[in-house]
């Protein structure tokens, strides 16, 4: 990942959360806004204590890291998008293809296949 397609800022967070829409899956929810002119998609990934303690939010955030990007290697995706994938607690003691398959269909409902 490049630093330019990382979200890090609190205004953009906000933004994200005030006009992003949406997407759930079993074990991921996917909030997507479009930002029109934006050459690459903004990611961020996040697990709340909700999840566990560091140990286990921190494998969850590596899960989702590892998942998107094994996608983004296999298929096209539509760019210019600002994309948070929040862990839910039930994502403790996944294997990366159960978490993979969450947030491809995450991305299905959103629409972001080209």
């Amino acid at each position: 990942m490049l630093k330019e397609d990382v979200l890090r800022k609190r205004e953009d967070f906000n933004n994200l959360r005030k006009y992003g829409k949406s997407f759930g899956s079993a074990y991921v929810v996917l909030v997507v806004n479009n930002k029109k002119g934006q050459a690459l998609n903004r990611k961020a990934f996040l697990a709340s204590k909700k999840v566990g303690n560091s140990v286990v939010r921190h494998r969850a955030v590596r899960l989702m890291k590892e998942s998107f990007r094994q996608i983004e290697k296999e298929k096209a995706l539509k760019q210019g998008y600002d994309l948070l994938f929040i862990a839910r607690p039930t994502i403790k003691d996944l294997k990366c293809a159960d978490v993979k398959k969450s947030i491809e269909a995450a991305i299905r409902r959103a629409a972001l296949y080209q």
